[in-house]
């Protein structure tokens, strides 16, 4: 799949006002700086085991969540920093977590791919492939048994898309008209493996239409699209219709983790796609409307460092778990005969 064409004269979203507008552009560069700064403290030495950065992909998680309610559920995979800042947990208690430090989200014992939060309902932070979604059918099926009016969003790529949780899952939401809003975030590549070396149907949403749900497409670089497609698809989950499908055409611009040479993919179709940078469309959209100015993207960027140098702050003078407690919530005595 080549990058879709811009189309920076475009209207952002019908009816978008500018506050709104601008709240998405912040969000976009929330992620897209605490990313960077993660790469930054990963080199240092200050982050450890596995990073995958979700550089690129920011429209997708800011466009999405604007359809969800504090009462819905969130299940994400281990791409997941952008889709928890965005759901609102603090910056310094996820950074504290990629640093292993007591005072993160998941008290330092999940690290940077199981951020967890149950007061935003923030349910992972999943590294298996694809292990998120029966979590999310789950939830829905408790959700719609106590009667509540509640979405459950399950984002998760298109390599989960070959594994068998998958059709188990959307079967069994299909089959008993579960609240779920299945998010595929289709970035075209499964680690290193590209979608149409792995998948003889590469039409997702054909895929996803045969367990007789609505699934539709989605340019994954236009943050308005996503937002604009996630609220009419999470309108009809939330009334009772069953569950949704969306595929977000998106890409990552950087490796799949830092470990990945990404010996899989030329330089040029990386610099293809980073013309459709959903950052960029952004700002030069609002620009060109007269909605935001130089001087606001510039407040924006200064507010947004000042939060990230905080966090990392904090995340520096948090405190690691004692050895006497890490058997907590250990459920193994290996100690007995």
């Amino acid at each position: 799949m080549t990058a879709p064409q811009a189309r920076t004269s475009d209207k952002p979203n019908p009816g978008l006002e500018r506050e709104h507008a601008l709240d998405l552009l912040r969000q976009m560069v929330r992620i897209r700086r605490f990313e960077e700064k993660c790469v930054e403290l990963y080199s240092a030495g200050k982050i450890r085991g596995f990073l995958h950065l979700y550089i690129g992909e920011e429209a997708v998680a800011v466009g999405a969540m604007q359809a969800l309610e504090p009462g819905d559920a969130v299940v994400a995979t281990y791409r997941e920093h952008g889709h928890a800042l965005v759901r609102g947990i603090p910056a310094e208690k996820i950074m504290a977590e990629l640093y292993g430090k007591q005072e993160g989200c998941s008290g330092g014992r999940g690290g940077s791919m199981h951020l967890f939060d149950a007061a935003t309902r923030f349910y992972g932070g999943n590294a298996i492939v694809g292990g998120g979604l029966p979590l999310a059918v789950g939830l829905a099926l408790a959700d719609k048994l106590q009667q509540r009016s509640r979405v459950t969003a399950c984002f998760f790529g298109e390599g989960a898309v070959a594994e068998g949780e998958f059709h188990e899952s959307m079967n069994l939401a299909a089959l008993w008209r579960l609240p779920v809003l299945f998010c595929c975030e289709n970035n075209l590549y499964a680690m290193g493996t590209a979608l149409k070396r792995s998948e003889s149907e590469v039409d997702l949403c054909l895929k996803a239409t045969s367990y007789e749900m609505p699934a539709w497409p989605v340019d994954g670089m236009d943050v308005a699209l996503c937002e604009a497609a996630a609220r009419r698809a999470a309108l009809a989950v939330r009334s009772g219709e069953g569950p949704c499908f969306l595929e977000f055409r998106t890409y990552r611009f950087r490796a799949h983790s830092m470990y990945d040479p990404q010996l899989y993919r030329t330089k040029a179709e990386i610099a293809e796609w980073e013309k459709r940078d959903p950052i960029n469309l952004f700002e030069a959209r609002l620009q060109e409307q007269g909605i935001i100015s130089s001087d606001e993207i510039a407040a924006i960027e200064a507010a947004v460092a000042g939060e990230i140098d905080k966090s990392v702050e904090l995340a520096e003078a948090g405190t690691w778990e004692p050895i006497e407690s890490l058997t907590r919530f250990v459920y193994s005595d290996r100690t007995r005969p």
